[in-house]
């Protein structure tokens, strides 16, 4: 039990005790035996005590009482030494695992209480299969005494000599083969029923389930600073609902621990001038620490990955085995992307795009830069390959697709952490996974004509066309002049229509000559 003060734990509080098991023969040998040359027999006397509160035929929780009922029931007197003597006795009930000690803050009342959780003693076989118990129990009695005590839980199987090699069958009936439920009616007014008639802290346990535990006043006062300039701020969320309501919404909004949200409310600026919790405040510095946090998770990933490959290329280094080399994966000719100026002469478009296909992006980086790949560059990459889990082939197309931009010149302002972010956050929003998916999302972004919502969209296609002169967009843009195509209908004219209508041009000529 940690306790601080010993004001916390007088005989004033009360207290309640609650266990969910039955003591039997075997655990109460086990308390006599093994249990209480460990840690005392006043501490399994507590045990006792504590057990005897609630009716050996009923689970669940034992009446409110003051604590001075244990003093007086233990021959103990309430004092400084007898609270001392009591806490060290729960605590190596706590420290076996037979007993757990909560203190709960009561939201009606100015004080709080205690809960006594009594836990089952083991079972010899898991007892004795506990290190760190065994060697306690160890230390106390001796070896031998140790192994004494085990032979005398067990007792011996009397064919292991003789039938050493037999073969063991199981020939159990499951439960199914033997009973049929009728699953098609469910009972809701039963399920409704054993679950008002569950004990409370059942009910809680399961309204918490699968939800993050709220903080009470207890959790925050315990770790706040003493001495601290907020601490009156702090000791007034002992009556304000409404405060610790705000802190368990931004505890859960950003993911706090108790500890991060102590020192957010020892900062300056958190409480107004009468003591009042500001949200505006203490989810912005929420914010800022979530983001920080965020931030030093993804550096710390980014060089735990970096360790990982020095010792696996040291590894791979030192190893003279054979090495096999994963098949290379083909692609399809539909999803071919042209050659960049980078690799012109260097190799044929076949070639290229089994690169981008089967190439770690590191190794794509080096061809295109051939000193060395900018941090900047490998920065962002690695942040999409260990944080965002891109596949190496979708990073290849992506690099493919700046690299383009960048070599034809539409690129020159936009090429930027801003801008990179901004394409691989749709890319994840479109849940692109693989290399062809990668292909058809660049071929959009390039050309949106062909995007499939060209016929739908036609006015936004001459916006996308003329992104580059956004600053004249406001203008009225020229008439599309139709253009007549050649048809093969003029070979098959007469010879007179033909004679007719170089007539006609000469009148036209001669009249326009006179004028």
């Amino acid at each position: 039990m940690r306790m601080s003060n010993l004001f916390h734990y007088t005989e004033q509080h009360r207290y309640v005790t609650y266990r969910e098991f039955s003591l039997s023969e075997l655990d109460h040998k086990m308390l006599s035996h093994v249990y209480q040359p460990m840690i005392g027999a006043f501490a399994i006397s507590l045990y006792h005590l504590l057990y005897q509160h609630v009716p050996a035929d009923q689970v669940g929780f034992s009446g409110m009482d003051a604590q001075r009922k244990l003093f007086l029931l233990l021959g103990m007197e309430p004092s400084e030494k007898g609270r001392s003597y009591l806490i060290e006795q729960t605590s190596k009930l706590e420290a076996v695992g037979l007993l757990q000690t909560s203190r709960l803050m009561l939201p009606q009342a100015e004080d709080y209480m205690f809960e006594y959780e009594l836990q089952p003693p083991l079972s010899p076989v898991q007892f004795f299969d506990t290190q760190h118990l065994t060697l306690l129990l160890r230390d106390k009695v001796g070896k031998y005494m140790v192994l004494s005590l085990r032979e005398q839980f067990n007792t011996k199987e009397p064919f292991a000599e003789s039938h050493a090699d037999a073969h063991r069958e199981n020939i159990s009936i499951p439960f199914y083969e033997l009973f049929r439920l009728n699953t098609q009616v469910i009972d809701y007014e039963l399920e409704q029923a054993l679950q008002e008639v569950a004990p409370s802290r059942n009910l809680t346990q399961m309204e918490q389930q699968g939800q993050t535990p709220e903080l009470n006043y207890s959790d925050i006062i315990t770790r706040f600073p003493k001495y601290s300039y907020n601490r009156s701020c702090v000791e007034r969320l002992r009556h304000d609902r409404e405060g610790m309501g705000i802190i368990n919404y931004v505890v859960r909004k950003f993911e706090l621990t108790p500890q991060e949200l102590c020192r957010l409310l020892d900062e300056d600026g958190v409480f107004s001038p009468d003591g009042r919790l500001l949200l505006d405040e203490l989810q912005h510095r929420a914010h800022l620490h979530f983001r920080q946090n965020k931030k030093r998770e993804e550096w710390r990933e980014r060089e735990q990955h970096k360790i990982n490959h020095v010792q696996q290329s040291a590894e791979a280094a030192a190893d003279n085995g054979a090495h096999v080399e994963e098949p290379e994966i083909a692609v399809q000719m539909e999803y071919y992307l042209e050659v960049p100026p980078q690799f012109g002469g260097k190799c044929d478009i076949h070639q290229y795009n089994m690169m981008l296909r089967n190439t770690p992006y590191t190794r794509l980086l080096e061809k295109f830069f051939p000193g060395a790949v900018p941090d900047t560059f490998l920065d962002m990459f690695t942040k999409m390959d260990l944080n965002y889990k891109l596949k190496d082939e979708v990073i290849n197309v992506l690099i493919h697709y700046l690299m383009m931009m960048l070599a034809q010149g539409s690129g020159n302002q936009r090429l930027n952490r801003a801008f990179v972010d901004q394409i691989v956050s749709n890319m994840l929003l479109k849940q692109v996974k693989s290399y062809e998916e990668a292909v058809q999302y660049i071929r959009t972004q390039s050309n949106p004509d062909h995007s499939g919502q060209g016929a739908q969209n036609g006015s936004g296609r001459t916006s996308k066309g003329n992104r580059t002169n956004s600053r004249y967009t406001k203008q009225q843009q020229k008439p599309i002049i139709p253009i007549v195509q050649p048809t093969g209908e003029a070979s098959q004219l007469s010879q007179e229509e033909i004679d007719r209508a170089r007539e006609l041009a000469r009148r036209l000529d001669a009249n326009r000559k006179t004028r």
